[in-house]
């Protein structure tokens, strides 16, 4: 399901790139807010004791960003319930990965 109206950025990101919290926000078209509320609830990987302007985040938390909102917004979740079902699809994503290098097709 495309946006309407907003601009998607596309990029390729290398997987020592780190970004900052207003680089995330930015590439994900969330605002700094969003992304420290998901924090705070344990959405993301990051830690509330420091500053946030000392976080830094991956392509993997890019990736968990955007899966967040779509979940989010698909079917109107809150933080915690999005969260869960993106650690859930974390986990199938393992467990195939783990089933081709046994030798097993999907």
């Amino acid at each position: 399901m495309k946006r309407a109206n907003k601009p998607e950025l596309i990029a390729v990101l290398l997987d020592e790139t780190r970004l900052t919290l207003d680089e995330l926000a930015s590439s994900c078209t969330v605002s700094r807010q969003w992304v420290i509320e998901r924090i705070q609830a344990g959405a993301l990987d990051a830690d509330p004791g420091m500053p946030p302007e000392q976080w830094r985040f991956s392509s993997r938390d890019l990736l968990r960003v955007r899966r967040l909102q779509d979940v989010e917004r698909t079917f109107d979740a809150n933080p915690e319930l999005a969260a869960l079902v993106a650690d859930l699809f974390d986990e199938v994503g393992r467990l195939r990965a783990r089933l081709r290098a046994a030798g097993f097709q999907e």
